[in-house]
């Protein structure tokens, strides 16, 4: 009897604790977006100091951030799940891709204003704060990776192998297309903090941006929505409504991280329910 109690007390606890995180995100998307969606007009983008450009940065630095990182974190993670020997070298290689990824970004900031901005004379530009980024998320992605491959049963290596396929065969054909769900969840996490990512880009990418629509210059000025919001609410422009834009721009910034978690959340559950299938069969 006590232990039926003492069940039915810690799933209290847990659904408690679960219906009090629901409710603190559907309060605080309730009051960005409230306050924040009035003000997303064609005059809030398209205005002499519309956002356009800051988003289109938003979303050209996350897409050079990832270019640059996932090859070298996706390549160094199936190289550690797969390849790489256990021994001490590689306990340290662990040790220290755990110890990057918990690095504040704003060091990971200073870095890369004096290698990419000071240094490699970049300035403050797009290629420098993407650049800085690809830093901030290898660590992660290389974990990512690792743990998605291992997590793929041994039985399914040993299957593949017995009937004559090489081990390039049975990553490529068996191996990563099992793991592919957990690699979109860790990119979609790398991604959605990329997105949001301040301190970083005010020391690499700047507060600044072009005024030409779309500009695909990787050594342009590349503030993004993020830095704009810090910007707007830290140094406020005579003349403007700081607040109304300040507001517009945050709930901007959470439908964008919604929308962009979506896209690629519905791919990997419709990867997880097929890979399930394949294994029923």
């Amino acid at each position: 009897m006590k232990a039926h109690q003492a069940d039915r007390f810690a799933t209290i606890m847990l659904w408690i604790g679960a219906l009090a995180i629901v409710a603190i995100l559907i309060a605080f998307l309730t009051l960005i977006l409230g306050r924040g969606l009035p003000h997303l007009t064609s005059e809030f983008f398209n205005g002499p100091d519309g956002v356009r450009g800051q988003l289109f940065n938003s979303f050209y630095i996350l897409f050079l951030s990832l270019v640059l990182s996932l090859p070298v974190g996706l390549g160094a993670g199936i190289y550690m799940a797969e390849y790489a020997p256990k021994n001490k070298f590689t306990d340290l290689i662990r040790l220290s891709t755990e110890s990057l990824a918990s690095v504040p970004s704003i060091v990971f900031g200073l870095f890369g204003m004096i290698v990419f901005v000071n240094m490699f004379g970049l300035g403050f530009t797009i290629l420098g704060g993407s650049a800085t980024l690809a830093l901030l998320n290898l660590p992660i992605l290389v974990r990512v990776t690792e743990e998605s491959l291992r997590a793929v049963p041994r039985s399914y290596r040993e299957a593949s192998l017995a009937l004559g396929a090489t081990m390039w065969q049975t990553l490529r054909k068996v191996i990563l297309p099992t793991a592919l769900p957990g690699l979109i969840t860790g990119i979609t996490l790398v991604a959605g903090r990329a997105l949001g990512e301040t301190a970083i880009l005010i020391f690499t990418a700047g507060m600044n941006v072009s005024r030409i629509p779309f500009d695909v210059n990787p050594l342009a000025a590349g503030e993004t929505l993020a830095v704009h919001l810090f910007a707007v609410k830290s140094n406020p422009l005579p003349g403007t409504n700081a607040d109304q834009i300040a507001d517009g721009t945050a709930a901007l910034l959470i439908i964008m991280v919604i929308v962009f978690n979506i896209c690629l959340t519905l791919p990997s559950r419709w990867l997880q329910r097929r890979q399930l299938g394949r294994n029923k069969v």
